[in-house]
Parts: structure tokens; sequence; C-alpha cells
């Protein structure tokens, strides 16, 4: 008897717990300022949640970790834009940020190395030995946290950022990376600080990529950066800039080795300019066919916070920039903020999925006429 009551206990003071949390999370979705039509809802609650894959044949999302050393699935079963079940199917890896799927595979970034496996269905996960693809990214823990994308030729790209806030880049230090067939790397962008965010332009097919800018340069120096590679082995400009075309008292009196390419856009100093997507579907209204949606972090180096939002770049068809506005703002209050968003995945239905590290959520934001 003594037994049964001290677990009813415990099972009243979880729900309390529980429903403390959800009215603490309802109150702080309502602090969001979003464009009319648009709404906000909570997708799943996830530890530090970092990077995104959809797998819509599991119904799942697949969630990368910076700090945990952790990889997590939520699972929608019923597709009605709230995950019934979230699993941590792995543990002990060294910052597993970086994730991507391919014809039945998971592919996990490690801070040193890239495996895969595969993956039939969610019950078998575990029973297929993980088979490491890449193991030549620098084990330097400075901006260590990769992020890798699949191209529509299934190329993988991998960002390797800079182990530094500015100092001279050694191998593939500072720079974009991608796969071949065979898994051997080349290099397709140089003078890249830090970037955690990647996609491809629906149309044009090309990289598009974030970057963060240089520490303590500043509070208004310099900026953060949305790149675009035409072109295989273009040079961005780090480390003799530290970001737009604001130089590092470093690298003043050098010139950089080759013609540098400048960010399409700038944003604001230490936004922390993260994930990027461009929107492909059609729960959106029409005019936001194709253009980019990008999470700001939010700033530390700075004397009054910025960032923590969601941007929308506005682009043609052949992704030229033709503006930019705040899209989803109110994670930052008062100077304090209750969230950090990370990166941004579209679902099957046409929703945007976004991660919060700092809550430990997966938002929904969707749009009803």
């Amino acid at each position: 008897m003594r037994r049964l009551q001290i677990m009813l206990f415990c099972h009243l003071i979880f729900l309390i717990i529980v429903s403390a949390a959800k009215a603490q999370n309802d109150a702080d979705l309502r602090k969001i300022k979003l464009p009319p039509g648009f709404n906000i809802s909570i997708f799943a609650r996830v530890p530090n949640a970092r990077s995104m894959v959809i797998v819509p044949e599991h119904n799942a999302v697949f969630v990368g970790n910076r700090r945990g050393g952790s990889v997590y699935v939520a699972v929608d079963k019923n597709r009605d834009g709230r995950a019934e079940d979230v699993a941590q199917i792995t543990s002990g890896l060294v910052m597993p940020n970086g994730i991507a799927w391919k014809n039945g595979y998971l592919y996990v970034a490690e801070q040193h190395r890239i495996f895969r496996v595969q993956v039939p269905d969610l019950k078998s996960f575990g029973r297929h030995q993980a088979e490491v693809i890449f193991d030549d990214l620098p084990n330097k823990s400075w901006h260590g946290w990769r992020y890798i994308a699949f191209d529509e030729a299934q190329r993988l790209h991998v960002t390797v950022g800079s182990p530094c806030n500015i100092c001279t880049t050694r191998g593939n230090e500072g720079t974009i990376i991608r796969l071949d067939k065979s898994n051997r790397a080349e290099i397709i962008a140089r003078g890249i600080r830090n970037s955690v965010g990647v996609d491809f332009h629906p149309r044009n097919g090309q990289l598009y990529f974030t970057d963060n800018g240089a520490d303590f340069m500043g509070d208004d120096s310099p900026p953060d950066e949305l790149n675009h590679l035409r072109q295989e082995g273009q040079h961005f400009g780090f480390p003799y800039f530290g970001g737009g075309s604001d130089r590092t008292r470093e690298f003043s009196s050098r010139q950089p080795p080759e013609k540098t390419t400048a960010p399409i856009v700038n944003f604001g100093a230490h936004v922390a300019a993260l994930g990027i997507h461009f929107y492909r579907g059609t729960q959106f209204p029409k005019t936001y066919r194709s253009d980019a949606f990008v999470a700001q972090h939010g700033s530390w180096n700075r004397t009054v916070p910025q960032g923590y939002r969601i941007m929308r770049i506005q682009m043609d068809e052949k992704g030229k920039v033709l503006g930019k506005e705040v899209f989803a703002d109110g994670w930052l209050q008062g100077g304090s903020s209750w969230g950090r968003p990370v990166d941004i995945k579209e679902a099957p239905d046409g929703a945007l999925l976004v991660s919060d590290d700092s809550a430990g959520l997966i938002y929904r934001i969707s749009y009803q006429k």
C-alpha cells in the first residue's frame, strides 16, 4: 500500500511538472510574432535540438545534437503536426550536429568523422553496423559542429568551420567540402569562418550558405553573412575579412591570396545566422515560393543582444536577392532570450519545422487562409 501511494504521488508530481511546462510553452509561443495567417505550435520536445532531417517514409524527424552526444528521432505517426514519440537513438558521440538522409541511410557528422547507418524501419535501428565514410575532419572542438546536406545530384556537402576566432587555417579548415561517389573530399569553397547552414536553390540548384562573423570586433562589426557559391573554388574572405567588407586587425596588412566573393546579404553583427531553407511547398502564399528562411541563433558577443528570430530573404526565380525582412520574432524579450532558433526544414505538408537548442523544442510554423 505504501509503495502504491509513493507511485501515485510521483505520478502526480510528474503530471504537475508536465502541465506547468506546457503552460509555460503556451505562454512563450504567444510572444512569437508572425505575419497574418501564420501560426506556431510545438511539434516535439527534443533536448538541445540542432540540425534536422525529415524522413517522410518513416513519419520521422531525426535531430542532431551539439552538446549531448546523442541523436534523437521524433515520430508523428498520424501526421497531425505533433510528434507522439521522441526517442534517443544514439549516445556517446562527439558533437553529432550534422544529420542527413539518403536512400534508407541516416548520415551523421561528428566533429571528426561522418558515418552512416541503414534504417529500413525505426524498430530495427541499431541492428545495422555503422559505416564510417569519411574521417578526415579536423578533430578540434572550436567550430567543430558540422553541417551536412545532399544536393539534387545526391552529393554530400560538409561545412568545416575554422578552429578559431581569427587565424590562419590549414588543410580543409574553413571550407565547404563535397564527397564524390567514392567518398573522396573535394574543397569547393574556402575562406569561411563558421557555416552551420546550407541549402540549394530549387530553381538554379546552386549552393547558398550562412556564415558567422568574427567575435570581439565591436558591437556592430562585422556582419553575419548569407553567401552564394556560383562556381567551385570561390574564396569568401576569412580571415582577411571578419565578415562582409570589415577587415580583421590581425590580417589588415595582408592581401587575400585570391579574389574574394562578397556576401549577397549582410545581417546584423553577431546575430549568429545558422540554418537556411528555400521554401518549396504550396501551403504558404505563392509570394513565399523560392524565398529563403534563415534562423538567427542570437548574439552573445554584443552589449545589447540581437537576433533570436527567423529572417525571410525575398528572391526572384533566378536566386537574386530582392530584400529581407523579419518573419518570426519574439524569442528575445527585454534583453533576455527564452529560445534560440537553429535549423529550418520543410515538412511534407509545406509547414516549416524550426529547432531550438535552448528551449529544447521543435516548432511547427503553418499557414491557413
